[in-house]
């Protein structure tokens, strides 16, 4: 039923599936693995399915004139696709998938080059030197935080300082800004700076590692 409506419906036509390798996971009796021993002896069906797509990017881009020749920045692969009959609680059983996630950057350079100046310690306050992209939609609300060097989130931040309020000096190549010694961490170790684009919602440039 799936397959047919794949080939009629116009939405559902760029949806992939996995090969179904397991067995249908419905109809079954509550809290066994026998199928539907009720007066309606429902058929066993593969009902639970999980369908995925891919927005084309490039296609996107070409049409507005931008990365015509680039690849999809984006793909996915689907590593498992299984049923699992252990659980009983249901007259179906639940079906998951796992997915590796492959992103190509966008862009070859980065938007925000970052470098940390003198020496970092919690015993004085410390400068950071940045210079930005032409392009870069800047904002007061950007930001550059600090981060250890096996942060995972852009909120794993262990502080960080407004590029615009904490501004102490500008010129056409960079400008500086500052972070306040209360701020860094005094057991040190090794850090990392990102800035953060709040027109972009994202990270648009990351420093080199350096100890604190």
């Amino acid at each position: 039923q799936l397959n047919m409506a794949k080939k009629k419906e116009e939405f559902l036509k760029e949806f992939k599936e996995g090969p179904l390798q397991f067995k249908p996971t419905y109809k079954f009796d509550l809290d066994s693995e026998v199928y539907d021993t009720s007066e309606k002896k429902r058929k066993p069906a593969w009902t639970d399915r999980i369908l995925w797509k891919v927005k084309n990017f490039s296609e996107v881009a070409s049409k507005e004139g931008e990365f015509p020749e680039e690849e999809n920045p984006i793909s996915v692969t689907l590593n498992s696709y299984v049923s699992h009959m252990s659980y009983g609680i249901s007259d179906h059983k639940p079906v998951t998938g796992t997915f590796k996630l492959e992103m190509k950057p966008l862009v070859s350079d980065p938007l925000v080059v970052l470098n940390p100046e003198g020496e970092w310690s919690a015993e004085h306050d410390v400068l950071i030197r940045y210079s930005a992209a032409p392009e870069l939609p800047s904002s007061a609300w950007d930001w550059i935080g600090l981060f250890q060097v096996t942060f995972r989130h852009v909120k794993d931040y262990v502080t960080y300082a407004w590029v615009e309020d904490d501004e102490i000096s500008s010129s056409r190549d960079s400008k500086e800004v500052y972070m306040s010694a209360s701020e860094i961490p005094k057991m040190g170790g090794e850090f990392l700076l990102c800035y953060f684009s709040n027109n972009l919602q994202s990270i648009v440039g990351i420093s080199e590692p350096f100890q604190v």
